[in-house]
């Protein structure tokens, strides 16, 4: 068997990620025994390395989707990119930053993703949630997707018409099992944390709709001490 790549920093690691899809690409982080979070969280199960790729994927991409849960246990900002970042999208066109989308039924976004100085987050919701929580674009941009829930497929279809074509989901779980359900997920990045963390619930899951379950193909495996990187395409 062939043994994985290692990289030694970010600025090799990143290179394997260099071609986002048209389309979502999704970035999680998973223990060994399969948890998505720690306490609520994904910081517990993540390393600096893996912090550093999360940041570097932010910079390839023209927007963020979170589920507004892991947003406030996350505490969400605006997207930061160091001045090479910033280089390298201007060189292709690129906005200065990726803009922030929430999926919300309430409106309930953490206020540190409020910022004058940065573009304002895009709120993900149902025609509903506008109506019960009298919700308007006035702290953000407005994007009503399906009437009694958030309509994913149609989230997706209106941000790609606004020119986001490039969409990078940062979870969290309840969220990516949406897009898995609706067939969205062109590519899936995965870094396996060596941790183990028993049952942690995280979200709302409920049982998928899926026939069967969706192929993928590996594309590669990084390692870096212990921790693995892998990406793979629908």
């Amino acid at each position: 068997m062939t043994p994985p790549t290692e990289v030694v920093d970010v600025e090799e690691l990143v290179e394997f990620y260099r071609d986002p899809p048209v389309g979502v690409r999704a970035n999680m982080i998973f223990s060994a025994d399969g948890a998505a979070a720690f306490g609520g969280r994904a910081g517990p199960l993540s390393c600096p390395l893996d912090q550093q790729l999360l940041k570097a994927l932010r910079g390839l991409a023209d927007v963020v989707l979170v589920g507004a849960g892991t947003a406030r246990a996350e505490n969400y900002r605006p997207v930061r990119l160091s001045d090479a970042q910033r280089e390298w999208r201007a060189a292709r066109g690129l906005a200065d930053v990726p803009r922030i989308a929430v999926v919300s039924m309430t409106g309930n976004l953490p206020q540190s993703l409020f910022d004058p100085s940065a573009p304002a987050p895009i709120l993900v919701t149902s025609a509903q949630a506008v109506a019960r929580h009298h919700l308007s674009g006035e702290r953000w941009q407005l994007l009503i997707a399906g009437d009694d829930t958030v309509a994913v497929s149609d989230a997706v279809q209106q941000l790609k018409s606004q020119g986001l074509q490039r969409i990078l989901c940062e979870g969290g779980p309840t969220l990516l099992d949406s897009l898995v359900d609706e067939g969205l997920v062109d590519e899936l990045c995965v870094t396996i944390a060596p941790r183990l963390a028993g049952g942690q619930p995280v979200g709302t899951r409920i049982q998928a709709r899926l026939a069967s379950p969706t192929a993928l193909r590996l594309r590669h495996v990084v390692q870096h001490q212990d921790y693995l990187f892998l990406k793979y395409a629908r």
